[in-house]
């Protein structure tokens, strides 16, 4: 009998690490699946293909499969979440002008600070900066939401939120389209390399090592197929326990330049992955289930902004949350079995 065959897509960002190195490591191929993954440039077009069945997985952002399972935006689909696949690794850039208007700051930036900087503006006259997030249903848009809240502005009306795709986010800035944005690593990075910006702070400055992406597989999969989909999030697992071995850094970077970030230069991906003073710490949580609360987290934050139907359930929001399969799966990946990993060519 023939291995079962998933696609997997990912956004090219450092917390979709541990499903390049189960591919270019061949920790898929020694769980028992074989995979393809797909690189998806924006998290809109990750979220339709999932949905409409173009592909099995996901790297996916926490709310957008609570998004998803309570029929957000006008697309319903139940996901199954197996496992989640890092910690923080989010940040927050400004441009140099808008920084400027902050006035001397060392990061985390107050949103109090920031407030006040934006009431001037708005005294001289000037209307809301314009800030990025990445997609609507994301953790960057409800933990920066809370962020400037707690500063006192309202996030609906004393900036212009907009949605711009993790790999233009530097770009955009430095072209002036955007005065600001809060993505994933090593974008904030590469945006400070390039001059484009300046760090503030880290998503994890707000909601202190919150969950961040998760591993989704699509609807109905782990009933057609529940060994393929254990055997993906083993890999998965293991992956991340590699990657959590700092012994292995300098080649989890090597592989991400070459498979992930062709332009982005090394140092900005290992900044990303070591947590260096201008980039928010990434973690890998090889030994952590995915945690039903952290649904409720981001139902909360959604039900706030009036992002949801009104019938929407958080009791539909939790039951994506497969802690049942994320257990199976580290069973597996336990397997005292020794295995050395090779680097493979990625499926066609």
């Amino acid at each position: 009998m023939s291995a079962s065959f998933l696609r997997i897509g990912y956004v090219p960002l450092t917390d979709a690490a541990p499903l390049v190195v189960a591919d270019a490591l061949g920790f898929f191929a020694a769980a028992g699946v074989r995979v393809a993954l797909s690189q998806e440039r924006a998290w809109a077009t990750l979220r339709d293909k999932l949905a409409l069945g173009a592909l099995d997985g996901a790297h996916l952002l926490g709310p957008m499969a609570v998004g998803l399972a309570l029929g957000a935006g006008g697309l319903r689909r139940r996901v199954d979440v197996t496992a989640r696949l890092g910690r923080n690794g989010n940040g927050v850039v400004l441009s140099h002008a808008l920084a400027a208007a902050v006035g001397r700051f060392t990061p985390p930036l107050a949103a109090a600070a920031f407030a006040a900087a934006l009431q001037a503006r708005a005294e001289d006259g000037m209307p809301p900066p314009t800030l990025a997030v990445v997609f609507p249903y994301s953790s960057h848009n409800y933990l920066l939401r809370q962020w400037l809240a707690s500063g006192g502005l309202d996030p609906d009306h004393d900036v212009r939120l907009v949605v711009v795709p993790p790999p233009q986010t530097a770009r955009a800035l430095a072209e002036g389209a955007i005065e600001g944005f809060c993505a994933g690593e090593p974008w904030g990075s590469h945006a400070v390399a390039q001059g484009a910006g300046r760090f503030a702070l880290s998503t994890g400055d707000i909601w202190p090592d919150h969950p961040e992406k998760v591993l989704a597989f699509a609807e109905g999969l782990a009933e057609r197929d529940a060994g393929a989909v254990v055997a993906a999030t083993a890999a998965v697992i293991a992956a991340q326990r590699w990657l959590a071995d700092p012994a292995n850094r300098p080649a989890a970077v090597a592989l991400l330049a070459e498979r992930v970030f062709p332009g982005v230069a090394p140092a900005s991906i290992a900044a990303a992955l070591a947590g260096a003073p201008a980039a928010p710490t990434i973690a890998f949580d090889p030994d952590t289930p995915p945690c039903a609360e952290t649904a409720t987290r981001w139902f909360d934050a959604m039900r706030r902004w009036d992002h949801l139907p009104a019938a929407a359930s958080a009791h539909d929001a939790r039951a994506c949350w497969r802690a049942d399969l994320w257990q199976r799966a580290a069973e597996r990946a336990a397997a005292p079995a020794p295995f050395t990993p090779t680097v493979q060519e990625p499926l066609a």
